[in-house]
Formats: C-alpha cells, sequence, structure tokens
C-alpha cells in the first residue's frame, strides 16, 4: 500500500477497533492490513497500538496521527471531487450531530432524500442535545440553535426561527388565556434548563420583561415537548419543536401580538479541519429542508 493507503488502513483500524473489520471495509485480507500497520509503525519509529485480549487501543502518538491522518485523507478526498467537478457523488462517511428534538421533527424525516442522492454515503447522526466537542468526537457537522457559546466556531447560520409561547386548548381553557406578558405570572410553566426562564416581549416599541415560573424543569427540549402536550403548562420554545402540533391545533400560540427573540440555526464544522464537501452538501441540504418547512 502506499502511504495515503496507509493512513487510510490506520484510520480504519482505529474507528472500527479491529483489524479484520476494517479490512472488510477495506476490501483486502487481515493480514495484509496487520502488515500495513506494522510497516507503517516500523517507517515512523514509534507504536501506534497497544494490541491486548481486550482489543485495540491506539496509543497517544496514535491518537495524534490518527487526528492528522484523517485530516489528510479528506483534504486529498476534496481535492479528488474538486478536480472531478460539482456532479461527482459523494461517498465515505458523513457523521452528524443534532439536538434530539429538533433533528427528529424538522430533519431525520427527509433523510433518505439525502441518502437516495449520494447512495455511496454512509451517514452517522448523534442526537445530543448538549454542545459536545465535535473534533474529540470525529463530527463532520453539527446542527446547532440558538447563540453559539464557542466564537471561534466555523459556523453558518441556515435559518432563523420563530419562538413563541405554547399551550394547548386543554391547558388554557383551564386556566385562562394571558393577554400580556405579566399574566404569565399566574400560569404554570414549563422551562427548559438550558436557556433559563427569563424573556423579554416586544410590542410596537414597548418591551417587557417576565420570569416564568412553574415546578416541572427539563433539561431536554423533548421533556418541554412532552409537559406542554399533556397540559402540564405553558412553555416559551421555538415554533420548530412543535411543528407538527401548531399545523394540527394541538397546541397553540398565546401572545401572538408580542415578540420573542428569534432564535438562529446554525451548521457548525470542527475547528481546525476544511469543512468536507459532504459536510457542506449536508448543511445546504439542512437548511433547505428548515426553509420549506418554515412555521
Amino acid at each position: 500500500m502506499d502511504r495515503l493507503q496507509a493512513m487510510t488502513a490506520f484510520v480504519r483500524v482505529v474507528e472500527t477497533g479491529s483489524f479484520s473489520q476494517a479490512a472488510r471495509q477495506i476490501g483486502v485480507g487481515q493480514p495484509a492490513i496487520s502488515k500495513t500497520i506494522a510497516q507503517l509503525e516500523d517507517r515512523l519509529q514509534v507504536r501506534l497500538l497497544i494490541r491486548s485480549t481486550h482489543g485495540l487501543t491506539p496509543t497517544d502518538a496514535g491518537l495524534r496521527f490518527f487526528e492528522r491522518a484523517r485530516t489528510a485523507i479528506q483534504e486529498a478526498d476534496e481535492a479528488e471531487l474538486e478536480a472531478k467537478g460539482a456532479g461527482a457523488g459523494l461517498s465515505g462517511r458523513l457523521r452528524i450531530c443534532a439536538a434530539t428534538t429538533f433533528a427528529r421533527i424538522m430533519v431525520l424525516p427527509h433523510l433518505s432524500q439525502f441518502m437516495d442522492s449520494h447512495p455511496d454515503l454512509e451517514v452517522d447522526v448523534i442526537l445530543d442535545d448538549r454542545v459536545i466537542d465535535l473534533v474529540s468526537e470525529g463530527i463532520d457537522i453539527a446542527l446547532r440553535m440558538g447563540e453559539l457559546a464557542d466564537t471561534s466556531a466555523v459556523a453558518r447560520k441556515l435559518a432563523t426561527g420563530r419562538r413563541s409561547v405554547m399551550a394547548t386548548p386543554s391547558y388554557l381553557e383551564r386556566h385562562g388565556l394571558p393577554l400580556v406578558p405579566a399574566d404569565l405570572a399566574a400560569h404554570q410553566a414549563v422551562v427548559y434548563t438550558q436557556l433559563g426562564n427569563a424573556w423579554t416581549f416586544s410590542r410596537e416599541g414597548t418591551q417587557a420583561s417576565v420570569t416564568i415560573s412553574g415546578r416541572a424543569r427539563f433539561s431536554a427540549a423533548e421533556g418541554i415537548r412532552t409537559a406542554v402536550l399533556t397540559h402540564l403548562g405553558l412553555a416559551v420554545a421555538s415554533d420548530w419543536m412543535f411543528a407538527p402540533e401548531l399545523a394540527d391545533g394541538t397546541v397553540q400560540r398565546v401572545l401572538e401580538d408580542w415578540e420573542l427573540p428569534p432564535i438562529d440555526l446554525w451548521a457548525v464544522f470542527p475547528t481546525g479541519r476544511l469543512a468536507s464537501a459532504k459536510a457542506r452538501a449536508f448543511a445546504e441540504f439542512a437548511g433547505s429542508i428548515v426553509a420549506a418547512r418554515g412555521v
């Protein structure tokens, strides 16, 4: 194997944790992979993998080489795609990270369209409401909402969405309809702890700041959805989060003549690494889906 092929073999071994699985992915025999890794270690004069009965573990040098090798392979793939032209299909593996509820409602129902357009592409989807480290987790693109905590992140704004106060008709029948933001103080709210409970509403140049309170607080958006849909209280949330229920009337907006700060959707790419053609294509796809389903 040449140098790039050897790096590819090593990256596959680390990603799969197995010589045999890496060999199957590359399409060669396991002895060839073992020989390639041994030759690579001899050439570099450093141990890259620790082999034990528990499997394969990269050394510190192996981890550093893995990151550099993966970047080099991506850059080589990018150069090849540029040479072939924009019409070339995407291939390889794409690792996507997104907030669970947003992805489930807005993106995943349409993922088959993206994959049908690129039949040689494999997709790993990591669903997590937390902000995870893209480099250490090997993520190619993350879909994130709201303000970006890391101002140095390589990011592209895909869309801007509306925030509203949401409740079910059943809840409002029992507890009354808020007419001004101050009325929210008399209501039970379900609070998304990642966003806090202090909100500023605006209308025709007038602002009103309100701190909502309630007995139920949730760390994930899926909890907010379930709480609202079971009439536990009202919530401040992005319209994206309740898109199906807003469409069929299961949930309704209140205080519609008052505006809340909007929420931005970002495509975030790993710092220090070129955004791959796969990641850029998925960003375009996600942006178009959200635009088409604007609520």
